[in-house]
């Protein structure tokens, strides 16, 4: 049993970290309760238009909402809110927009801009700043993404629920903590996998048709980037009939390097199978020579389940995935108060790694059988070793 002398020791330690970011104490997997742990990792919850608020909390947090797009015409995209607060002193926001380029010569258009005057609805479902609308409707099927806060991308675009959203769990959420009664940390993470869009993001070369399908995430991070995750993987699949989304994270050393993995597959107007009984893994690597970072070359995801049958589901993404799209040194680039968040954690060097190859989904339901080739875009992100 650790002496009083120790337990202090440790509770200043955290509390050091809590505000400057520094190394937290090696707590162990005991002090992080998996969103798949919340039930079993079999559970998931439909999602409401109150799932997907802004919670606005006065402690340290990011929270974001994505839409990523994938037009008839191939051309894929991105859009994203992030609003932050630092240590309950400082409250920011930015509005980012990412236009994959078609032709690899060319250099992908990457804006991120931040925001003035920020407001919500009264609510909280809709977000405003100056030049920047996410407006959330009252059906709590759609949302609009209007941004003129750069003339390079002015976006205009409509996001419609295909499919129902889902979230791991009953409420989504990762605690950390050593009472995770009164947890100091949290990570959530909520879904709209299959949606449609239509509207533009018009640049200097003229308007973009986003006319298509498109994908949905709501996340919100209660505590320091580097101390939640120490590398994360992203998927979305958007196929002729079915979609299918992964999200992934292993914690640091201080919480066991635990595993944590939410995902699910849908089709028009209903989810196939959806939880945590999913895994992604890098089937081959290469050192990337800049940073020393394993820089994935071949993936694996499977998600596990059933559906509202009873019958299994299992679903494979695996293969190559050709050559990375993009690689985004994250201090470099991401909002200043990221740069506040982390740049005092010794170790911490942030690179996502983009990939957008066309892949087939294997399908199991039951005793049937379907493959279905459709368009990814994944992430691998690496923030500290």
């Amino acid at each position: 049993m650790p002496s009083p002398l120790q337990l202090v020791t440790k509770a200043n330690k955290q509390r050091l970290a809590n505000v400057a970011g520094t190394a937290e104490p090696i707590y162990g997997p005991s002090a992080v309760r998996p969103v798949g742990d919340e039930v079993d990792r079999s559970t998931y919850t439909e999602l409401t238009r109150d799932d997907l608020k802004w919670q606005v909390l006065e402690t340290t947090n990011v929270e974001t909402e994505t839409f990523y797009f994938v037009a008839e015409s191939g051309q894929m995209g991105m859009a994203q809110v992030i609003y932050s607060n630092v240590m309950g002193v400082r409250v920011t926001a930015q509005f980012n927009c990412k236009v994959f380029s078609k032709d690899p010569t060319k250099e992908h258009l990457w804006c991120s801009t931040p925001l003035n005057n920020i407001e919500f609805s009264e609510d909280k479902a809709s977000f405003f700043a100056e030049n920047c609308a996410l407006e959330f409707s009252a059906d709590g099927n759609s949302y609009t993404i209007k941004s003129a806060n750069d003339e390079r991308a002015i976006v205009n675009l409509k996001v419609t629920k295909a499919s129902p959203g889902f979230q791991g769990g009953k409420t989504g959420q990762t605690l950390f903590g050593t009472d995770l009664q009164n947890p100091w940390g949290t990570m959530r993470h909520a879904f709209w996998p299959r949606c449609t869009a239509e509207g533009t993001i018009t640049t200097k070369e003229g308007p973009i048709d986003f006319k298509g399908q498109a994908m949905y995430s709501y996340a919100i991070q209660g505590m320091k980037p580097h101390h939640a995750a120490a590398k994360w993987n992203f998927v979305n699949f958007q196929g002729p009939k079915y979609s299918a989304i992964m999200m992934e994270f292993t914690t640091p050393e201080s919480y066991g390097n635990t595993t944590v993995n939410v995902g699910g597959i849908v089709k028009d107007g209903e989810i196939i199978a959806a939880g945590c009984l999913n895994k992604a893994t890098h089937t081959a690597v290469k050192e990337d020579t800049d940073n020393d970072w394993p820089e994935p070359k071949g993936v694996r995801f499977t998600w596990n389940g059933k559906n509202k049958e009873g019958k299994a589901v299992e679903g494979v993404i695996e293969g190559p995935i050709g050559d990375r799209t993009d690689r985004v040194d994250v201090m470099a680039e991401v909002p200043g108060f990221v740069k506040t968040i982390v740049a005092s954690a010794a170790g911490t060097k942030p690179y996502i790694y983009q990939y957008t190859p066309k892949m087939t989904l294997k399908l199991k339901i039951g005793d049937e059988t379907i493959e279905e080739e459709g368009q990814v875009f994944m992430e691998a992100t690496f923030i500290v070793q």
